[in-house]
């Protein structure tokens, strides 16, 4: 039990690191102008424009060259190559991962469909129960060591076991392996699963060799993906070498380097000066400035990222319902955002920004002071004092913040205490592990492309991640009816609609907005894929100077 439990608690501080850096709120510093990968001045764009998913800018048509070194910015430094241990998304390790090992399925944004990768393809029965993994011949790992059906399942059974990022959906949906012959998988699932490629495009799809976890005191980041390990110095740089005897070709890269320069403002003035050759960019301001200053790159779009989670436990303030209706009612995100984030962003209190395919219309709770301390009178009423404390990071910008949160409960009559945490652990353990907060800063990020895999981890009742301790069961039965459809935003628009209608009954969180993942690149860089989770793929990356 011990061992279980560990684990678990490794798993969530996984997530909920990422889900504060995923969170990370606007830096108040003015963005730096560059040239870096422009094409020309965008300074008309609407927010509506900035926020649109895709390619952005004038697309590099340089042929591919071979040779060097590309350099990027990364959101975050990259600790650990095993998968089970970092959290494989594109905002935190996704990126070194998934050069390292692959991903046996991708998500082709431009076809919307989940194609195979180093699989040779997947496909699935009528009811979506059972989906076949058909593996390609002759791939190898780095150490030689072929990629087969007994490898596959012997990776995800680590994986899964030592609860590595999004092993806890599969597990959920209890999910068994079947070898099927050498080069063929077949995976059982419990109910209708639409998006279960999803799975394979992410963690648990990034197949580590036998070798490499065969001694866990001494893991070796053995993979199938196009680069391997050169060198790491911690907060410094991670450096990749190309394969050779990659399934795919020999990349045109010699090199693949990350680097970690901090703030956006940072990435962008070293993508001007030339130093660097892409950058992740998150900051609201920043990638406002990026888009408006005419750079390329790709834009992904994601719902509810940025939130404040509400713990809905026994014993806590949102128990009550009529609490967190009032924290609703109470909390203006567009004043909000244009204290905390110089007005960048969009404020929406809806799951999905406008521009995706899956945002429903349905309306979201209304800034009204008076609904909120109607509501709040009632709770203290039934013995409710009125306190409640808030617990984020301790960094300045994310205070400062915390102060604008504070105001506006205030104004309504909450009292509310602000406690800076300055230790990622500490928020992990007391959000996830110990549930010791009222409301939290943090973000569910959730992808157009998988909504189902986002929003159970979220909001199911039984899932070890919802930090709110939320429980409701017609909840849970509308994300099963989301799970059998939501690879179509046509086919799945009821269930969603009748989730978010829910969800602002509710009020689980306070959603602030949708958020951009900007990736942006110079002229001469070509060939990198995007693909689920913001991860980026880098086995047809080239640059030209």
């Amino acid at each position: 039990m011990r061992n279980t439990v560990s684990r678990r608690a490794r798993y969530t501080g996984l997530l909920l690191a990422g889900a504060l850096a995923l969170a990370g709120c606007a830096d108040s510093s003015e963005s730096s102008s560059n040239d870096a990968g422009s094409s020309g001045s965008n300074g008309d764009l609407s927010d509506s424009d900035i926020y649109s998913q895709g390619w952005v800018g004038e697309q590099s048509d340089a042929e591919p060259t071979k040779g060097g070194t590309l350099t990027m910015g990364d959101y975050a430094e990259t600790r650990s190559l095993n998968p089970i241990e970092s959290y494989a998304n594109g905002a935190a390790a996704g990126n070194p991962l998934a050069a390292v090992y692959d991903v046996l399925v991708r998500y082709d944004f431009e076809s919307s469909e989940w194609t195979p990768h180093l699989a040779e393809s997947i496909e699935s029965n009528d009811d979506m129960t059972v989906w076949t993994l058909k593996l390609r011949d002759d791939v190898t790992f780095s150490d030689g060591t072929p990629l087969d059906a007994d490898a596959v399942m012997g990776s995800l059974g680590y994986y899964m076991e030592n609860y590595g990022f999004q092993a806890l959906t599969m597990l959920a949906n209890q999910t068994q392996m079947k070898k099927v012959d050498d080069q063929t998988v077949e995976f059982t699932v419990a109910a209708p699963w639409a998006t279960f490629p999803a799975m394979l495009a992410g963690g648990p799809g990034m197949i580590m060799a036998p070798a490499a976890y065969d001694d866990p005191k001494k893991f070796e980041p053995i993979g199938a993906g196009a680069f391997e390990l050169e060198n790491y110095a911690p907060a410094e740089e991670l450096v990749l070498a190309a394969r050779q005897d990659y399934w795919g070709g020999e990349p045109n890269l010699d090199k693949l380097r990350f680097v970690w320069l901090g703030s956006d403002d940072a990435k962008l003035e070293s993508m001007a000066s030339g130093e660097i050759d892409a950058a992740f960019v998150r900051n609201p301001v920043a990638v406002e400035k990026a888009r408006r200053d005419g750079l390329n790159g790709y834009m992904y779009v994601v719902g509810a990222g940025a939130q404040f989670t509400i713990n809905a436990r026994e014993g806590r303030p949102g128990e009550d319902i009529r609490v967190r209706q009032a924290m609703a009612h109470a909390f203006d995100n567009e004043s909000y955002l244009e204290r905390a984030a110089n007005g960048a962003g969009i404020p929406s209190k809806s799951i999905f920004a406008e521009t995706s395919p899956w945002s429903t219309g349905v309306e979201p709770t209304a800034f009204d002071q008076e609904k909120a301390r109607a509501l709040l009178e009632e709770a203290k009423a039934d013995g409710y004092d009125g306190k409640v404390s808030f617990i984020s990071s301790a960094d300045p910008t994310a205070q400062q913040a915390a102060v604008q949160l504070e105001a506006q409960l205030e104004a309504v009559g909450f009292d509310v205490t602000v406690d800076g945490i300055d230790n990622i652990a500490d928020l992990t353990r007391r959000v996830y592990v110990d549930h010791d907060f009222d409301l939290a800063q943090g973000a569910t990020s959730i992808g157009d492309e998988d909504p189902y895999g986002a929003l159970s981890n979220w909001l199911f009742s039984q899932s070890p991640v919802n930090g709110a301790g939320y429980a409701s069961e017609e909840m849970d039965g509308l994300l099963r009816e989301l799970q059998a459809v939501a690879d179509d935003p046509a086919k799945g628009a009821d269930a969603m609609a009748a989730i978010e209608e829910k969800f602002h009954e509710d009020v689980p969180a306070l959603v602030i907005n949708p958020a951009g993942n900007f990736v942006t690149m110079q002229d001469g860089v070509t060939g990198i894929l995007p693909n689920t989770q913001t991860i980026l793929l880098f086995h047809d990356a080239s640059k030209t100077e």
